[in-house]
């Protein structure tokens, strides 16, 4: 039996504490659950994980339990819930559609803190992220002398000081580099001078330890990052990756302890910005059909859904064809939720769904805009019968960029 004096609500808000009372058990939540598409397990859903905690809270700070004097759950019932609300991508599908609307997608992260701080978690995947931070600047533990090596295009100048700069992050480095050369080439065309950090210097924006409930290190990491970035005289930071996004511009401002001196906008915010103001054109054209997939933390974190397809649209010949769910409805890819190791055939076996549907609706292409979705949607084609072309949005665009001299 698990006795601890830390209250269950004690890390939540009081509007995180309204939406546990206020879920009604609908279950039209489980209809976009990507995890519940493919388990079929209602025992690890949005509606059950609330239930399940609101007993926790009732159990140990209800009425009945402070007249008995009796503030004990059962472990067995701790561990299968935290089992369950690490299972899930944090995708907020669940929540986008919520009828009394709960902000799932910053609900479960916090959820998770509770039972990390419980010491629930015995994932060495998840527990070991904070030491090689620490130790690398990176939750993978990879070196740090090989954060921008050999996909750092050779041509590439950075700038000391400027106003713009571009973080690359940590999954894009190391495990999705097309896409962050693709970036860069991208801004080279552009011709705004943009610095970057050292590798020693671009640390992790701190989102996975966020996601995992792992928040001893986060305002370190911000300020170390807002400092660094703020010397190279940035007023606006530009990066590619979702999640860095998300964090950086919900997170990033409470860890920091007030506004950010500089403004971050997404990469196809950026470029979408400078097609507007012709300071590229796109000459060559490309005479396919392309699907594009809506990052969970793009489209429902911080609702950036048109730039993207603005970007590809600008492209001569594109047709650019819908998945069903698109936009702030999209399904996550399998990636998500900072535990696609952990539950590597869940993450496999939703990706694949985005696969099949984008073969079943003839594109020649399926465009990615995130470092996660890249490299486990690849990793799910892997041993697949259906097959399919995967490219990042940058990647494919900076092949047909051209800078105006005009």
């Amino acid at each position: 039996m698990i006795n601890k004096k830390r209250c269950f609500s004690e890390g939540l808000t009081a509007a995180q504490l309204i939406e546990l009372d206020a879920c009604t058990q609908c279950g039209e939540c489980l209809k976009v659950c990507p995890v519940q598409q493919v388990t079929g397990r209602p025992q690890i859903s949005p509606p059950e994980k609330i239930r399940m905690y609101r007993e926790f809270i009732k159990a140990t700070q209800g009425l009945k339990a402070r007249f008995l004097k009796q503030d004990k759950v059962d472990r067995a019932l701790l561990e299968d819930f935290t089992k369950a609300v690490f299972e899930c991508t944090t995708c907020g599908a669940c929540g986008q559609g919520c009828a009394v609307g709960i902000f799932t997608q910053r609900l479960w992260p916090y959820l998770r803190k509770e039972m990390i701080e419980r010491g629930f978690v015995d994932s060495d995947i998840l527990t070991n992220m904070p030491d090689a931070i620490r130790r690398t600047g990176n939750p993978y533990g990879f070196p740090a002398e090989e954060r921008f090596t050999p996909w750092f295009p050779e041509h590439v100048r950075i700038a000391e000081k400027a106003d713009m700069a571009y973080y690359a992050g940590c999954s894009g480095t190391y495990g999705a580099k097309p896409m962050v050369r693709g970036d860069v080439l991208v801004l080279d065309t552009i011709g705004d001078p943009f610095t970057m950090l050292s590798e020693d210097e671009e640390v992790c924006c701190g989102f996975p330890l966020f996601i995992s409930g792992q928040h001893d290190m986060l305002e370190d990491l911000t300020k170390k990052l807002v400092s660094a970035y703020k010397a190279k005289g940035t007023k606006l930071l530009v990066c590619s990756c979702p999640c860095c996004v998300n964090i950086m511009t919900r997170d990033w401002p409470v860890f920091y302890g007030g506004e950010l001196p500089f403004k971050i906008r997404h990469m196809t915010q950026f470029v979408s910005d400078a097609l507007k103001q012709k300071k590229i054109k796109v000459t060559k054209g490309l005479n396919e059909r392309v699907i594009y997939h809506d990052p969970c933390y793009l489209s429902r974190g911080v609702g950036v859904i048109e730039e993207p397809r603005e970007v590809l649209r600008s492209i001569p010949g594109i047709e650019l064809l819908e998945f069903e769910r698109h936009g702030a409805e999209s399904r996550c890819c399998g990636a998500g939720g900072a535990v696609r190791k952990v539950f590597h055939d869940n993450a496999v076996a939703i990706g694949r769904l985005a696969i099949d549907e984008a073969v079943e609706k003839k594109a020649d292409k399926l465009i990615l805009s995130c470092p996660a979705c890249y490299g486990k949607v690849n990793e799910a084609m892997q041993d697949h019968e259906r097959k399919i072309e995967i490219v990042d949005i940058m990647e494919l665009f900076a092949q047909f960029v051209e800078r105006n001299e005009q």
